[in-house]
């Protein structure tokens, strides 16, 4: 169990560190509906982290064992074709950066995210963690490494909540200190928005330009 958690470490993190989701989260706390939607976005962000990373465990868990030597061909071409997708993510929001100094402008949906409901923000965040392309790769690419280590049900559960947990830990821990210390928690979260805002395609970047290699790595050591 302990080297399963090893190899998806990597990926939780990269789950973790989206700096649009984390936007996303800080404005709802700075919205007037603070309490309602920072909660409902936490439940939906938590939600599809599990639904993506269970989903792909399945299936890993039914595809063909390791072959004489030891290959694993199928998940190695499920790594090699996450890896390969994440540089070019990487690459395209290099390409995409703001120039100069400036805040770029927030998109209409986050400008909108004053009048959101409740289960607008379940939704939100459900789509950002388990239907968004670079998370779901990374859903995908833990799910075939929790299913090909064939764990019993309860070591299987386990690592699949500190997977969670990890991913999901940077929306949960400014919703959750939120809901204790609101007032104290106002001005370094906006801060925080600002310095995400300006440096998030360089973030994301060298985030996807890291795991991707990585990726790329085990897939060819799976042939």
């Amino acid at each position: 169990m302990e080297s399963v958690i090893g190899d998806i470490l990597p990926l939780a993190l990269g789950v973790a560190i989206s700096p649009i989701p984390i936007i996303a989260a800080i404005l709802m706390l700075l919205s007037p509906k603070a309490r309602v939607t920072g909660v409902g976005f936490l439940l939906g962000w938590v939600l599809g982290i599990v639904i993506a990373v269970t989903i792909f465990t399945l299936i890993s868990a039914v595809l063909p064992d390791a072959t004489s030597d030891a290959a694993t061909p199928i998940r190695a071409i499920i790594h090699l074709v996450a890896g390969l997708a994440l540089v070019i993510l990487a690459v395209r929001r290099w390409r995409g950066r703001p120039r100069g100094d400036g805040v770029p402008e927030l998109p209409k949906w986050m400008r909108a995210i004053d009048t959101i409901t409740f289960p607008g923000a379940l939704g939100l965040g459900f789509l950002l963690s388990g239907v968004n392309p670079k998370n779901l790769l990374l859903g995908a690419s833990a799910g075939v490494d929790i299913g090909a280590a064939t764990l019993a049900t309860g070591p299987l559960i386990v690592v699949i909540a500190v997977y969670t947990i990890i991913a999901a830990s940077t929306v949960l821990v400014p919703v959750v200190a939120y809901l204790f210390a609101a007032d104290r928690l106002r001005e370094p979260l906006d801060r925080l928005r600002l310095w995400l805002s300006r440096e998030n395609a360089v973030i994301m970047a060298v985030l996807l330009l890291v795991i991707g290699v990585m990726l790329i790595g085990k897939g060819i050591g799976g042939f």
